[in-house]
């Protein structure tokens, strides 16, 4: 038989609410854990339709997502409703992704996570990395929430806050905080439906994208061709989710790209030859909550992108070296 997620979830957060007697001597963060559990559950298993903004700074973006599930597993669309057309489509691990004429096949590993399924399937490695504890109560697009605040156990990553449906335990707004407490990022839904009203976003709704003229080839990952580059001071925590050689848009030759991540953050290194980049520019610099730090290194040009601060970045970027295949 199968489940009904908000009933489910409900009765179990009342339970955690409740602190009854089967909670009653139980390990606080096994308790926090059960209710991520739900959120990261919710996130999959929940149809939802709705508008939610991403704010950085001064800017804003503004996009439509349906998310339903049935017999063939989990269908999603993803629309930006500002600027250029862009859209994502995903049935399971199959990603495309539309801008303009271009239409671009990439595996949902490379894809990421995406508001609102941004917590990872294996919650239990975020107790290695930050403190959790459940904050205040709320409300965000009409719903009831309950906050989760994400606290990192070091000073190389940034603080999260997580507000969640109360009853179906879907998350509903999500920031970033730095190291004073300020938003540097923040999503967060302003109208939602859930449930039976929401349509279905699957393999019909791909027939009504027009074609794109132009379709790019997949872009796969490469796990198990490793490149011989060594990176020594890699916060505790993250960990090496693939590496590809990889196109980078105008330059000759293929670099290098290695994905990490703790559960929540995600950082890039790229590694390019320097005959394909002879003037780069080299530094740091940041967009919202991204750093990008770039140093010549011998005849190779290394890059760290990442979702921490700027010290991080720089601290891995100066730990680079080759190691030999």
């Amino acid at each position: 038989m199968s489940r009904k997620l908000p009933f489910f979830a409900h009765i179990l957060f009342c339970l955690h609410l409740l602190g009854v007697a089967a909670c009653a001597n139980a390990d606080p963060w096994r308790q926090d854990e059960h209710w991520l559990e739900i959120m990261e559950f919710a996130a999959h298993q929940t149809d939802y339709s709705g508008t939610f903004v991403y704010q950085s700074g001064t800017h804003t973006e503004t996009s439509r997502i349906t998310h339903t599930t049935d017999s063939d597993g989990e269908h999603e669309r993803l629309e930006s409703l500002d600027g250029k057309q862009r859209e994502i489509v995903r049935t399971n691990d199959e990603v495309w992704y539309y801008s303009g004429d271009k239409k671009i096949r990439v595996e949902k590993s490379q894809a990421g996570r995406a508001f609102p399924a941004l917590l990872p399937e294996q919650i239990s490695l975020l107790n290695e990395n930050y403190t959790i504890s459940q904050d205040e109560e709320d409300r965000v697009a009409g719903f009831h929430a309950h906050a989760v605040i994400f606290k990192p156990k070091d000073n190389l990553r940034y603080s999260h806050k997580m507000w969640a449906h109360s009853e179906s335990g879907l998350l509903l707004k999500a920031a970033v905080l730095d190291e004073r407490g300020h938003i540097i990022e923040q999503y967060a839904f302003t109208q939602l439906n859930l449930g039976g009203s929401v349509g279905k976003p699957g393999k019909n709704h791909l027939k009504n994208i027009p074609a794109a003229r132009h379709s790019l080839p997949v872009i796969s990952k490469a796990i198990g061709k490793m490149s011989g580059w060594k990176i020594d001071a890699m916060p505790l925590g993250f960990k090496k989710t693939w590496e590809v050689r990889r196109p980078l848009k105008g330059k000759e030759s293929p670099a290098t790209q290695m994905v990490f991540s703790d559960g929540l953050a995600g950082i890039s290194v790229f590694i390019e030859e320097m005959e394909s980049n002879p003037n780069p520019n080299t530094g740091l610099s940041s967009k919202g909550v991204i750093q990008i730090y770039s140093k010549i290194v011998g005849e190779y040009l290394i890059t760290v992108v990442g979702e921490v601060p700027a010290k991080t970045v720089m601290q891995i970027a100066d730990s680079v070296r080759y190691g030999g295949q």
